[in-house]
């Protein structure tokens, strides 16, 4: 599913490149929207991986530059440490933010049927935005658990390929479509066909599309996002370099920004990514 979505977004930038049109714009007029005309997108920084050592004093360095580049909320990840130094994470985090609502936290898969209900009573206070890909993607039995117990948002879907997996996650995976969050992602959904196949059937079945933030952390998504007027977007502007995080003309503004108006995607506009690609042309 990576090659057919990288595929499909390297066919979906040169169609917008021909039509001189910024991809937004482009896949708007194609899926028959009119959103792209507010082009303003909600976005959070994606990162918190944990350091090797001196994690959490080098947590808040990455906090701190987020801040810096105008991002209000961010992701960090949990799971892989003991709960006392995941929770001195999470205050960390949250002490340089404007609330603990601010704070994602995602623990990539790693709880089970065991482990994520004691998971959810240390997390439930803290208020957070959402709690991330709880446990593995197909264990909907444990998703559905952790959803009865936890007070706060459930974010899910982003290891997910296949309007049938979606249509599985929706039945059983016991999540509110009033607060929940799906971040299924368009890449690996096998391209933009086959995300708005998700879209279509999650919407049919009562879910807003304000409820849908593309996880994958760059330009391709932010067009998706505004073009298709969903929930916001996740970017990753220190990691998954050169193609993580926005174009250099990409402001963030209160965590708030507007994709490129170059046409096609507009990686262009990345300088590392361009000087990458100015090296291989001289190669």
């Amino acid at each position: 599913m990576h090659s057919v979505g990288t595929l499909d977004m390297a066919i979906w930038d040169t169609a917008a490149k021909i039509a001189g049109m910024p991809l937004h714009h482009f896949l708007a007029r194609q899926a028959g929207t009119t959103t792209a005309s507010s082009q303003s997108v909600r976005v959070y920084a994606g990162g918190g991986y944990y350091y090797p050592s001196d994690d959490v004093v080098r947590l808040m360095d990455e906090i701190r530059e987020f801040r810096e580049l105008g991002y209000t909320h961010v992701k960090i990840k949990i799971g892989s440490a003991a709960v006392a130094e995941d929770l001195k994470r999470i205050e960390a985090a949250a002490s340089l933010l404007p609330g603990t609502d601010h704070l994602s936290v995602d623990a990539m898969n790693v709880y089970d049927e065991r482990s994520s209900l004691p998971a959810v009573l240390e997390l439930a206070p803290y208020g957070l935005r959402w709690f991330e890909d709880v446990c593995d993607p197909l264990d909907f039995e444990t998703l559905a658990a952790v959803a009865d117990a936890y007070p706060g948002a459930i974010a899910a879907g982003e290891a997910l390929f296949s309007p049938a997996e979606a249509k599985l996650l929706d039945r059983y995976g016991g999540l509110d479509r009033g607060h929940d969050i799906l971040l299924f992602d368009p890449v690996h959904c096998y391209g933009v066909p086959g995300y708005l196949r998700i879209i279509e059937h999650l919407e049919r079945r009562g879910w807003p599309r304000s409820a849908f933030w593309p996880h994958g952390g760059h330009l391709f998504c932010l067009h998706l996002v505004a073009a298709l007027g969903l929930g916001g977007a996740e970017a990753n502007p220190l990691c998954f370099q050169p193609f993580g995080g926005y174009a250099h003309e990409t402001h963030v503004v209160d965590g708030v920004t507007s994709p490129p108006d170059r046409p096609g995607i507009g990686f262009e506009g990345k300088q590392n990514l361009r000087e990458l690609f100015r090296s291989w042309v001289n190669t």
